[in-house]
């Protein structure tokens, strides 16, 4: 399936079942661009599916709506190189003094 293919498919088919889980507190898609100096992109896309926690999740993924949403995975993506990442955040505070670089 061609990039425009499968992000077509997602936003027109699979992304209306994502937004029905039950407990999705966030949902953020990052179309995976090429780098202009390296090798194409192994993937499309990164979707970000935000819960409050791990038993949040699988009750969503249990529930009628998760079941539709899992029933569609192998209709678009190449189901071989699906990862799951499953995370905790841990955000890193930023200084707020002026940094300065010898870079240059």
């Amino acid at each position: 399936m061609s990039p425009e293919a499968f992000a077509r498919y997602a936003q027109e088919q699979h992304l209306p079942f994502v937004t029905q889980l039950p407990g999705l507190r966030r949902l953020v898609i990052n179309q995976v661009l090429p780098d202009p100096n390296g090798p194409p992109p192994a993937f499309d896309a990164i979707a970000e599916d935000w819960f409050d926690d791990l038993a949040a999740m699988g009750a969503a993924f249990a529930s009628p709506e998760g079941q539709a949403v899992l029933a569609d995975d192998p209709n678009f993506p190449d189901m071989t190189r699906l990862q799951l990442l499953v995370v905790e955040e841990a955000e890193i505070p930023l200084s707020t003094g002026t940094a300065t670089s010898s870079i240059g």
